[in-house]
């Protein structure tokens, strides 16, 4: 057999084997979409940086120190407030990455059939409504059991987390996709993510409503109501349209 005839036949083989072969499994990092979104983030939160720093930073020292302020919405300028508004729409944007690629890995079926910027589309939305459903449940629970200005602080102090939430899913969400973290690790890291989260949160709480047993009944109803009860719905949620989304498409 001369030296042409294997080299034929090494590469008829090879050309069988890639037409036979097993596709590539979908990573985020290899797509553009989500490489897109990431680098959009960055160059947002470097320019609300540049723009809004010392607003920001005022922001945290009066949600640490407790002051009795007027509304944000009162003493920021209209710039501030769609830094403000952006910020949010970034932290849903990230968290929205962080869900495609943690039900990427529970249901990789899912962008065989819907396309990735499809479901990071449906991802967002849902932690928009969820925010929506928080906000509006807030308004609620202040406007019967407390004043409105005391309310209105704590709106306040909970959108501030929201924006420096953002800040931290920019480096949580590179580290998930372009490390291909496994489930076990993501959800790990999640947990950390939301339970100083929700720290901040109950000290917050027990700064502005908890000064008698009342208030410490509420804070009770507070976290079941309103912190554990739509975390759990949104996660059964969005497990039943995966399951929808597999079975109609």
């Amino acid at each position: 057999m001369t030296l042409l005839s294997l080299v034929a036949i090494v590469s008829t083989a090879l050309a069988g084997a890639e037409s036979t072969g097993m596709p590539i499994p979908y990573t985020l990092r290899a797509d553009d979409a989500v490489i897109a979104v990431l680098l959009s983030c960055f160059l947002l939160s470097a320019y609300i940086l540049s723009r809004s720093r010392k607003f920001l930073l005022q922001l945290v020292k009066d949600f640490m120190l407790n002051r009795e302020r007027t509304s944000i919405f009162a003493t920021s300028t209209a710039t501030d407030m769609r830094y403000l508004l952006l910020l949010i729409g970034q932290s849903c944007v990230l968290a929205g990455v962080c869900l495609l690629h943690s039900f990427n890995l529970v249901h990789p079926e899912l962008v065989q059939h819907i396309p990735s910027i499809a479901l990071l589309g449906i991802y967002i939305g849902a932690c928009l409504s969820y925010l929506v459903l928080k906000w509006m449940l807030y308004s609620l629970v202040g406007w019967v059991f407390f004043d409105e200005a005391r309310t209105t602080l704590w709106i306040e102090s909970y959108s501030t987390l929201l924006y420096y939430l953002g800040f931290a899913l920019f480096p949580f969400s590179l580290v998930v996709v372009y490390f291909d973290t496994s489930l076990q690790t993501t959800v790990i890291c999640a947990i950390l993510l939301a339970v100083c989260f929700k720290i901040l949160v109950f000290y917050k709480w027990l700064r502005l409503f908890c000064s008698n047993l009342h208030g410490s009944f509420l804070l009770i109803l507070y976290f079941c109501a309103l912190e554990i009860m739509p975390c759990l719905l949104m996660y059964q949620g969005l497990m039943q349209l995966n399951d929808y989304l597999i079975i109609k498409f």
